[in-house]
């Protein structure tokens, strides 16, 4: 185990304790952040509320409309989920725990999520099972080359 009771993966990405956020997630400074209000790392997250995404969405593209896109990219990072762990600081592994997404394993980064799928269409993947095997032997789309 790694300083703070975190799980170390062949320097890949530490897996937290359920419920823990990484250090990072309070102070990470946004380049792409679509939304007058900051992001705040301190907001109390909300996994019983439906993870509103159901594919990738690169709001760093998007035409910036904050109507519709600022409620969507807070609820992006706070609501459905749990926090798996962090490559660096604003690129988080989070797990949806609510939504249609339940059970799929997500990318947040500062200008787009996506859902964790490195297999192709027509093979099972996205999964928590299928994740964690991956980033257990090093293999996945995020390792270090």
């Amino acid at each position: 185990m790694a300083p703070g009771g975190q799980v170390t993966g062949r320097g890949l990405a530490d897996l937290l304790p359920l419920g823990e956020k990484p250090d990072s997630w309070a102070d990470w400074e946004a380049h792409c952040w679509m939304s007058p209000e900051p992001f705040d790392g301190a907001a109390l997250r909300l996994p019983g509320q439906p993870f509103p995404l159901e594919e990738e969405w690169q709001w760093e593209y998007d035409y910036c409309d904050h109507t519709c896109h600022s409620p969507l990219l807070h609820q992006t990072y706070q609501h459905g989920s749990v926090l798996l762990g962090s490559d660096s600081p604003g690129e988080y592994w989070t797990l949806v725990v609510a939504g249609p997404q339940r059970g799929r394993v997500w990318w947040l980064r500062d200008g787009c999520a996506a859902p964790y799928a490195d297999r192709p269409s027509d093979q099972p993947g996205g999964d928590f099972l299928h994740w964690v095997r991956d980033w257990h032997v090093g293999q996945g789309w995020w390792r270090a080359e």
